[in-house]
């Protein structure tokens, strides 16, 4: 077995699949706002219990007030936590952003080194004046990294946690088909033209082999940032969500994404999936607004465990989160959550 925890006790690595990923919240303990592991391993087998893939230090993870230990010993956790929850062919991808290339690399050892199976990296929007519309210095970042990185690298485009930097798909496509490791591109921008446009290529007959990728295990996914999408997305060949909001109802859009392929064979399900579609888009354009906070909230409303984000970023106000708990939207996602988990557990 690799000393990387990138392959298992069979000598095979853990594949990347098309599907639903969460983006694990890093919680912390009151007061010294050291790391709540229980919590943080808790959740992490809640959510791949009900068929999630967890991401770990992404941008709901607070990547960006993580240490480098921090971010090790969360990856290590994580692992732990799935092996021993019977869980040891889930793979782990964590965030290695930083703000120069030469530590996303080292953030990238590191990850790999401590049992990350893929990394997902995202521009520093720091000095975003200077890239934003420098397509070469952004296409040698993501070029560089994945040269170097041990592991499959997956394209974050963020803007809003980039200084504005956003890719277009004529980028994307390029470092696609020029980057045999890299494995995806999470597209938080939300455009969906874009993701057909990219999704369109990678769906090409003669694209895989054209441009094999380094690791057999780790084919190109298009992912949407969001979940109000996905079944549009399905349909223009899109792979799946990484999405905040598989953290609250990771059994429900578990299931989407699961009507989202069988729709490809059975179109009679399109009602459900459009009903489902609906509850969820809601919620997820109701429970952004509300950022990290809000979605730790709701957590700590549902399953015990949240608390606060990391200072400077301030919690919710007491009466804006008992709004954002009460409010139709989120009730509406809390009965479809409680209904689909209880159907798994009966």
């Amino acid at each position: 077995m690799a000393a990387n925890g990138y392959h298992i006790a069979n000598g095979a690595s853990r594949p990347l699949k098309a599907g639903v990923y969460a983006p694990i919240p890093s919680f912390f303990l009151p007061e010294s706002e050291d790391l709540d592991i229980p919590s943080f391993e808790a959740h992490v087998v809640r959510v791949a219990s009900a068929g999630v893939g967890p991401l770990i230090a992404g941008s709901m993870g607070e990547a960006i007030h993580l240490s480098h230990p921090e971010r090790v010993r969360l990856i290590h956790a994580a692992r732990k936590a799935l092996d021993n929850a019977g869980f040891s062919r889930v793979p782990l991808i964590a965030g290695t952003g930083a703000g120069s290339t030469r530590e996303t690399i080292e953030l990238t050892n590191e990850a790999a080194a401590a049992g990350a199976d893929y990394a997902i990296v995202i521009a520093s929007g720091y000095f975003a004046g200077a890239l934003t519309n420098n397509k070469a210095a952004l296409k040698a970042f993501w070029v560089e990294v994945s040269e170097k990185s041990p592991i499959p690298v997956m394209i974050y485009n963020y803007p809003g946690a980039s200084g504005g930097i956003d890719l277009d798909s004529d980028l994307v496509v390029e470092l696609a088909t020029e980057c045999p490791n890299l494995c995806g591109v999470k597209l938080t921008c939300g455009n969906v033209g874009k993701l057909t446009r990219i999704a369109d290529v990678i769906a090409a007959p003669t694209f895989t082999s054209l441009y094999p990728r380094k690791n057999s295990q780790a084919p190109f996914l298009v992912l949407g940032g969001f979940i109000d999408f996905l079944i549009p997305s399905t349909f223009a060949n899109g792979h799946g969500a990484i999405t905040g909001l598989a953290n609250v109802a990771p059994h429900a859009i578990a299931n989407l994404f699961k009507l989202s392929e069988t729709l490809q064979k059975d179109l009679t399900l399109l009602p459900e999936a459009q009903r489902l579609q609906g509850i969820i888009a809601r919620a997820d354009n109701t429970i952004a607004k509300a950022s990290i906070a809000g979605t730790k909230y709701i957590l700590e409303r549902m399953y015990g465990y949240g608390g606060v984000p990391r200072k400077p970023l301030p919690p919710m106000e007491a009466a804006a989160a008992q709004a954002l708990w009460e409010h139709p939207h989120t009730q509406a996602l809390v009965k479809i959550e409680r209904e689909f988990s209880g159907k798994q557990l009966a």
